[in-house]
């Protein structure tokens, strides 16, 4: 990843939640699904927990509300003082810091006893070795028989229809209507694509546009499965949207 993912997030840390119906219903969402996912796997409350690309902290301030102990990263500097921020008007403990995760080796001190990345972040990363490099480092911060947990869009189907935009959603709310919708710039190969986003809001009778644009690759499960084993991981289990599990196509494995 290059400084344009940061500055990408940095731009739209301040404007991040307006992409959800209620931002704050939807982290309570995520952290009960992802507290599920995790008491499946035997882990409970206290559990430390590092969630390396919190964002503005939507899952890692559900999951903090629910009793895990978390430490939240980004590559953002932006997102991870609006996590800080946010986590204290929820009135919950959260630990955070600005780091890579090709580098949380070096960056993130101590060891969990799971690891996660949601919403996408992980096809940021444009090749194999990037790949490899950031399932290594997380495999570096699990202690023995950790739990990984990283979710990505489907790009199985993705990947061959190549959709060229997402429908506009319309969110009505005290300040206003807002739209939000992403325009799709896939290269030749349908292997990468550049995503335009879009934030227009109505204030005061008139229109405001955001617009932010980052790449990601068209990441296939296998493609990241290949990597995490390589790294060092087993008892790989995918997890389905249909089956209620998460919001995305998620994967959970084993530091061996």
């Amino acid at each position: 990843m290059d400084s344009s993912v940061a500055a990408f997030y940095d731009d739209l840390a301040d404007h991040y939640h307006l992409i959800y119906p209620d931002w704050r219903a939807a982290v309570a969402r995520h952290g009960q699904l992802l507290d599920a996912l995790l008491r499946a796997e035997g882990l409970a409350p206290p559990a430390r927990v590092l969630d390396c690309s919190c964002g503005i902290g939507t899952q890692a301030i559900g999951l903090a509300l629910r009793g895990y102990r978390v430490h939240a990263t980004d590559l953002s500097p932006a997102a991870v003082a609006r996590a800080a921020a946010e986590a204290r008007g929820f009135g919950v403990a959260l630990t955070t810091g600005v780091a890579d995760f090709r580098a949380l080796a070096a960056e993130v001190p101590g060891e969990f006893d799971a690891v996660l990345s949601c919403d996408n972040a992980v096809p940021h990363l444009p090749t194999d070795a990037d790949l490899l490099a950031a399932a290594r480092n997380m495999r570096a911060k699990l202690r023995p028989s950790g739990l990984l947990l990283i979710s990505i869009r489907d790009y199985d189907a993705l990947g061959a229809e190549r959709p060229r935009s997402f429908a506009p959603r319309v969110f009505d709310g005290t300040d206003g209507r807002r739209i939000v919708f992403q325009v799709w710039d896939w290269d030749a190969a349908g292997g990468a694509y550049v995503v335009n986003h879009f934030i227009v809001r109505e204030a005061g009778g008139r229109w405001e546009t955001l617009h932010t644009a980052t790449r990601y690759r068209a990441l296939r499960r296998d493609d990241l499965a290949a990597a995490l084993r390589a790294a060092g991981f087993a008892d790989l289990r995918w997890h389905f949207p249909a089956n209620g599990a998460y919001v995305q196509p998620l994967v959970t494995a084993r530091a061996r």
